[in-house]
């Protein structure tokens, strides 16, 4: 299990599985993170019947409402809605929590820019350090082992504990605040006090192996990802065999996601889904470089955003899918802000391929299957398929 400061796990059980989850594909629609169009004026439950999307936001919201009025927390009575409801992606976030999330698919978070991976043995271990951030400029390094934050022993703790931890989330830590780290590398045991900054994170990375395979590793849907793989593309030799590695991404702005797919494709349909009943369809923007060899990598961590991605570029004969069966998250969430500023977010509809695939419950199964040498597989797959010209 891994996990980074970016994205922790909420400060209180019923925040849902979108944080816990790292985006968990939280797929937003409307204005207030913009992931999916606005959907023009949907008939709210006219398709959905009385126990319908429409009907549990209204149960909610009148939660809500009604406990404003008598003097209580919207919050928790929503909270009690919602865990009545029987959505299994449903959450409520307090306005704090929101914003930070947001922050989060926009690239942006508080931390101390740690990422950290719990060894066999429970040993809390650092597998990278942000360039730049507070944990680089104290000479942390990877490999070194966590021992505590702030004095807490942090060995055995679920990775996402310990990232909240240093996040100071049960204490809305803003940017500025300190954290304290005991930390072991070798023989040599020391503390470190490190003040946590607002911080960026690189969601696309590129590299390039030996044989000219060009590899575009994408770990989250963030705000310009999409932007980032095309200057990648336009950098790679235009006969560039390219590899898209989706695995453990869980998500994110699914407008970056159709973005990407516009890098690959020369328009055409990306994606349906309904909203409360009502269908609607996401188009690639016609352009896209149609002939390079692709291969796009996925695994039991590659998730909503990331599977309607996989999906339309399977569906449309684009790439050949290698690695595992993706998680299976294809539910659409819409947020409601309550009357306290906290947001409740209720499962309205659900996305399908092009094909018509439903991927909630289902995932997408690759072409072929592939483990840990999923990558150099797809490199055996690109060279098989040919020079593109």
């Amino acid at each position: 299990m891994s996990g980074r400061d970016p994205f922790c796990q909420p400060r209180r059980g019923r925040r849902g599985a979108a944080l816990t989850l790292v985006f968990a594909g939280v797929l937003i629609a409307g204005a207030a993170t913009g992931s999916l169009p606005e959907p023009d004026a949907p008939a709210r439950g006219a398709a959905a019947g009385p126990v319908g999307p429409a009907t549990r936001h209204e149960a909610v919201e009148k939660a809500a409402a009604e406990a404003m009025a008598d003097g209580k927390s919207p919050m928790e009575a929503a909270e009690r809605a919602v865990s009545r409801s029987g959505d299994r992606w449903a959450a409520v976030y307090s306005e704090g929590e929101y914003e930070e999330f947001q922050d989060a698919l926009d690239g942006r978070y508080t931390g101390v820019g740690l990422w950290a991976r719990q060894e066999p043995d429970g040993r809390i271990e650092v597998t990278k350090v942000q360039p730049g951030s507070p944990a680089a400029d104290a000479g942390i390094r990877t490999g070194d082992r966590l021992r505590s934050v702030d004095g807490r022993a942090v060995d055995g703790r679920p990775v996402t504990e310990v990232i909240a931890l240093l996040r100071g989330d049960a204490e809305d830590a803003p940017a500025g605040t300190t954290v304290t780290l005991g930390l072991e590398r070798g023989t040599r045991a020391w503390s470190e006090t490190l003040r946590r900054a607002r911080l960026s994170t690189d969601s696309v990375t590129v590299r390039r192996l030996p044989d000219g395979v060009t590899v575009l590793k994408i770990a989250a849907f963030t705000k310009g990802s999409a932007a980032a793989v095309r200057a990648a593309l336009r950098a790679a030799p235009a006969d560039g065999r390219t590899v898209l590695d989706l695995r453990g991404n869980s998500g994110g702005l699914v407008t970056e996601a159709v973005h990407t797919a516009s890098a690959f494709l020369d328009g055409g349909l990306v994606a349906t889904y309904d909203v409360d009943g009502a269908q609607r369809a996401l188009h690639a923007a016609p352009g896209g470089d149609t002939t390079r060899p692709l291969v796009v990598l996925v695994d039991g961590g590659t998730m909503s955003a990331a599977e309607l991605l996989t999906g339309a570029l399977q569906d449309r004969g684009r790439a050949v899918v290698i690695g595992s069966r993706t998680f299976g998250k294809g539910s659409v969430q819409m947020p409601t802000k309550l009357p306290d500023g906290s947001v409740a977010e209720l499962t309205v509809g659900h996305y399908r391929t092009p094909s018509g695939h439903t991927v909630d419950g289902r995932g997408i199964t690759p072409d072929l299957e592939a483990g840990s040498r999923a990558l150099q597989r797809a490199e055996t797959v690109l060279t098989g398929l040919g020079d593109p010209s």
